[in-house]
């Protein structure tokens, strides 16, 4: 058995590199059947996420699989392989497990990566390229993943400005589903706030920014409404909450905005969350009543105290995973020992054969039946002994004591006191 793990993560390798070697996921069974067929490979699945393009592979020829991720993309091996990395083995399924448990992600305890795999999974089986080792090592992660969620804190806390945003209003929302939404601008952290708050299924979303081809490229996404940025006054006070991040220098909601926002909502309250630097909303908007201002300082804090919380937690994790990799590595070693198992039993059914039907021609005969039954026992017992026995008399000088104590062993043996006793010193 001959097990790698080879790929680029966000670790190893810049975008500019990751999104050159990634796969698109209709494309991908295809691709697994060409790696197969053209390279020395028995087994593979592949995984690709903005994060990562990894293969794992049943092969003796890890220097091959990286040719073909090569080729595949049309790219220079050279240009690639200074952001490789290759695990055998034991390394291969530590690397995996750490992956399925969200320990080597970007945002550390993220859930999103176990979904991965299993898809990476699927396809692979699908293909045709899911050997009954790596249907095992998947398996085997997916458990673990398990036991590292429910045992310990990985995943217990916020870890990220958008996800902490979210925790933010359900705090003040008894259910996001009746809230109404806005976001100002389009840019790569309000299409992560509205990725988690789209999650939530608000009753209404808007996106509201200077370009309007790019809200409405982040609104076609999340299914959300596209308003212009200078219409922002006259219809803040429809929404629950406002999330804005923009690149203005100056101040996007006043306080004056705010406030009659504020007036025509009865004093329904509102939560506004700013993730701008400079802000977009006017730091005194926060001394109104039934304003809810956090900035991204607050956020920052909530984050911390969570990355301190799964820190924490990957010591135990870590754990976990070490017992796992043994746990593997031990069902390896059962499985190789498995093809001779079936020869012994066969060997022995064979025998158990030959007897029976040497038994059955004695009763043909008229033979006494308990003397058919005393050969029948006395053959079973001199043809299974007969190879250990064998064992025992080919060996000489120190294989004697090795030869006797595997046959001990197998057979749980005690050897006779009296003839391992010593001499009589009384």
């Amino acid at each position: 058995m001959s097990l790698f793990a080879l790929g680029l993560n966000h670790h190893t390798a810049p975008l500019a590199i990751r999104e050159q070697v990634a796969f698109q996921p209709e494309r991908l069974v295809q691709a697994l059947v060409e790696l197969v067929r053209t390279a020395p490979v028995r087994e593979a699945a592949i995984v690709s996420t903005c994060n990562r393009t990894e293969l794992y592979c049943s092969t003796d020829s890890p220097e091959a699989a990286a040719d073909w991720l090569a080729q595949h993309h049309r790219l220079p091996l050279r240009d690639i392989a200074p952001y490789l990395y290759t695990y055998p083995q034991h390394d291969a399924v530590r690397h995996i497990f750490r992956v399925a448990s969200g320990l080597d992600s970007m945002v550390l305890g993220e859930p999103q990566i176990l979904g991965q795999l299993k898809e990476a999974a699927r396809l692979a089986e699908s293909a045709g390229t899911l050997g009954s080792l790596l249907h095992k090592l998947f398996q085997h992660s997916f458990a673990v993943a398990k036991e590292v969620r429910s045992t310990t804190a990985i995943g217990a806390n916020i870890v990220s400005m958008a996800a902490a945003g979210v925790h933010l209003s359900e705090r003040i929302f008894e259910s996001m589903g009746d809230t109404r939404v806005l976001f100002i601008g389009a840019g790569e952290m309000i299409a992560l706030c509205a990725a988690h708050f789209a999650g939530t299924h608000p009753a209404y979303m808007s996106v509201a920014n200077r370009t309007r081809e790019r809200g409405e490229a982040l609104a076609s996404r999340i299914g959300a409404d596209v308003l212009p940025l200078e219409a922002i006054g006259d219809v803040l006070h429809r929404y629950d909450v406002v999330v804005s991040c923009t690149a203005s220098p100056l101040p996007i909601i006043g306080r004056g905005v705010a406030e009659r926002a504020i007036r025509a909502r009865r004093r329904r309250p509102m939560v506004m969350v700013d993730l701008a630097v400079p802000r977009d909303i006017e730091a005194e908007v926060g001394d109104l009543p039934d304003v809810f201002l956090y900035t991204v300082d607050d956020l920052a804090q909530i984050v911390s105290a969570g990355m301190e919380s799964r820190q924490a937690a990957v010591e135990d994790a870590e754990g976990i995973i070490d017992t796992s990799v043994t746990g593997f590595f031990q069902w390896l070693e059962r499985r190789d020992a498995v093809p001779t198992i079936r020869a012994l039993r066969e060997h022995g059914e064979a025998i158990r054969q030959q007897e029976v039907a040497r038994a059955l021609r004695m009763l043909s005969r008229g033979e006494d039946p308990q003397a058919v039954l005393a050969a029948l026992s006395s053959g079973l017992t001199n043809k299974l002994l007969h190879e250990p026995t064998q064992f025992l008399a080919r060996a000489h000088g120190d294989q004697v004591l090795r030869a006797a104590d595997t046959i001990q062993q197998i057979f749980d043996l005690a050897p006779d006191a009296d003839e391992t006793a010593g001499p009589d010193k009384t």
